[in-house]
């Protein structure tokens, strides 16, 4: 699987297609589907990582988890939590759900 299929899946799943990813991280036309054959420079790979919530590995097909949970310290997993509803997020919550989270971590164990 190419970078460019890692890509397509993901933008797939998103419910969008390339030319609107393309738009969106203000990439020239077709310049993904070159992907298909070279590897992209790191800027934009990083760019479309950042973008999916992926890492670069992921899309180079270093590993094959597609999040970046897995290697997410506590309070970044809850940074990444937050962003998704874009409302401000108190302390006291963050911290509430900090500790949940640390517990169920623990109990996991």
């Amino acid at each position: 699987m190419t970078v460019f299929d890692r890509v397509k899946k993901l933008a797939e799943k998103q419910g969008i297609s390339i030319v609107e990813l393309e738009e969106k991280l203000d990439f020239g036309r077709n310049s993904l589907y070159s992907w298909k054959k070279k590897t992209p420079n790191g800027d934009r790979l990083k760019k479309v990582a950042d973008y999916f919530n992926v890492t670069t590995d992921y899309l180079l097909g270093r590993e094959s988890k597609a999040d970046k949970v897995h290697n997410m310290s506590v309070d970044e997993a809850l940074g990444t939590i937050m962003s998704f509803e874009g409302q401000p997020v108190t302390e006291h919550d963050k911290k509430v759900m900090k500790d949940l989270l640390e517990s169920y971590l623990r109990n996991k164990e």
